[in-house]
């Protein structure tokens, strides 16, 4: 097991609608005073990185949304070691004004911002705001080119690169992030397109909840494809956390969670997911095997099963740590409240696992 702690994250509620597709009461909202609390809370709870979404489009609840760049810096003045992840979707951003905008803002924030590359899934989307749907392993191609213009131009002086998507002639971007050797660069995505660009390009990589025997299988595989890139990547899993007092109360959360399910959006969004995932090659990709009650959390999150008392639920993330995951993406049903508790509750007994895991190992190693 890695010496280096587990990170979290958390899903930033830019997004209307919270953070499962059900009626339930969630106490989060939207707007930009709960979020700026919320970010001050989970810096101070522990957490190392909040993850902005990036959604152009009503639906399945997300009737409002707050442009992700923007949020993210907003988030980002209102504190001060919280990095902030902000999504963007290749299509309606170009490299240069992605590579200029997170450039600047790295420079206003002492090198807090970082980058998900999202390379789409949602179709209804892209026909809304006249942008061009490409096939799966194209859309693919192009965030790869996307991120390779964003290196280049974070990195270099007189760029220059020839793509089938995008193309640069001598271009220097002045002045360029703090960060080095340039802002971390995160992608997600399940399917083989989606783990064999991170195998050669990000510096991490976001995978659905999964349980522990898929998300390792995912990991092996990742990492074997980019040791022969002479590359490395770290992974991210996303999760659902329902933290209780007892594992009675966590399940009864959930199961009020997905009785309360919004039957026609949940739908609705399984429809075009699953549409998307087919289209893939192998006919695979997110969500390729959620049941609808997987579907009531957007990205797999109850799967992961960070459900259940605090010690529980360190156990399982010390579990996960174990099979190669480096950071843990939260999502919660009341955001501030939980991620505060999650802070005082669940955090401390995660580093006091991680750290009698490892003198564990040494024992061992010894004897």
């Amino acid at each position: 097991m890695s010496q280096t702690p587990i990170k979290f994250a958390y899903w930033v509620p830019n997004v209307s609608g919270g953070l499962v597709v059900s009626k339930i009461e969630q106490r989060t909202h939207w707007d930009i005073d709960y979020n700026r609390k919320l970010a001050q809370i989970a810096e101070h709870a522990g957490f190392e990185y909040a993850l902005s979404q990036i959604r152009f489009t009503a639906g399945y609840g997300a009737d409002n949304q707050h442009e992700s760049v923007t949020i993210s810096h907003a988030l980002l003045a209102a504190t001060e070691k919280l990095k902030v992840i902000a999504a963007i979707l290749p299509g309606p951003w170009s490299p240069v004004l992605a590579a200029k905008q997170l450039a600047s803002i790295d420079q206003f924030t002492n090198g807090r911002i970082a980058v998900n590359i999202v390379s789409g899934w949602f179709k209804s989307e892209f026909r809304a705001i006249g942008e061009p749907w490409l096939d799966h392993d194209e859309r693919y191609r192009r965030s790869e080119e996307f991120i390779r213009a964003l290196k280049g131009i974070w990195t270099q002086d007189n760029f220059s690169f020839y793509g089938d998507f995008y193309r640069f002639h001598d271009y220097t971007l002045k002045p360029k992030p703090l960060q080095q050797p340039h802002p971390e660069i995160f992608q997600g995505g399940s399917s083989r397109a989606a783990r064999d660009m991170a195998s050669r390009v990000s510096d991490w990589y976001f995978t659905n909840g999964n349980s522990l025997e898929g998300i390792k299988a995912q990991i092996d595989d990742i990492r074997a494809k980019a040791a022969l890139n002479g590359h490395s990547v770290k992974v991210g899993v996303n999760a659902f956390v329902i933290a209780r007092e007892t594992e009675a109360e966590a399940q009864a959360v959930l199961e009020e969670i997905i009785a309360k399910a919004d039957f026609d959006a949940v739908n609705g969004f399984s429809r075009e997911v699953k549409s998307a995932g087919a289209a893939s090659p192998e006919g695979e990709g997110n969500w390729a095997k959620s049941t609808f009650e997987d579907l009531v959390q957007y990205n797999d999150g109850f799967k992961t099963n960070l459900i259940g008392t605090p010690q529980q639920i360190a156990e399982r993330i010390v579990a996960l740590k174990a099979v190669g995951v480096d950071l843990v993406l939260s999502g919660f049903l009341h955001c501030q409240e939980e991620v505060e508790y999650f802070g005082r509750r669940v955090l401390p007994l995660v580093r006091e696992l991680e750290v009698q895991a490892v003198a564990t190992k040494e024992e061992a190693a010894q004897a």
